[in-house]
């Protein structure tokens, strides 16, 4: 089974501090266009800021966000993923948590973040081949055989 390391190995990961406004983030994911970064306390990961909290936390409420910074309108009771963790761990994790982006962690490293588009383009690969591998036991005749039954 795949581990999300296969997944982040080559992405970029995007953060922001966690003393910025709502406003400087919000650019800074559309100009990276994601939905959720996580949020940085100098190395340190205390939260994760998305559209849905843009959403519930700022525009519902009529604040300014020029003036909030993330620390305060962020998700700080977060759920991460150890970077050796199967996809269908993190699928699962995600599921309970009701949530769409899980940072991908190595100890108390960061190391990237996961979507749930990420994982289950992951997983519908996996049955992909999972597939094309049963197809090719089903359909395939062994060396020899054919002569067998052709008699």
């Amino acid at each position: 089974m795949r581990t999300i390391s296969e997944l982040i190995q080559d992405h970029p990961i995007y953060t922001v501090q966690r003393d910025q406004t709502v406003a400087e983030a919000v650019r800074y994911m559309a100009e990276k266009n994601i939905g959720a970064v996580p949020v940085m306390q100098a190395n340190r990961l205390v939260g994760v800021f998305s559209e849905r909290d843009v959403i519930t936390r700022i525009v519902s409420r009529g604040l300014d966000p020029t003036a909030v910074p993330v620390k305060d309108v962020m998700t700080t009771r977060i759920v991460v993923a150890e970077v050796n963790e199967s996809y269908t761990s993190c699928l699962q994790k995600m599921k309970a948590a009701h949530c769409r982006h899980l940072p991908v962690v190595s100890g108390e490293q960061l190391l990237g973040m996961v979507s749930l588009r990420d994982l289950l383009m992951m997983d519908l690969d996996e049955k992909e081949r999972n597939l094309e591998y049963l197809e090719s036991y089903i359909y395939t005749i062994p060396p020899g055989t054919a002569k067998k039954y052709n008699q």
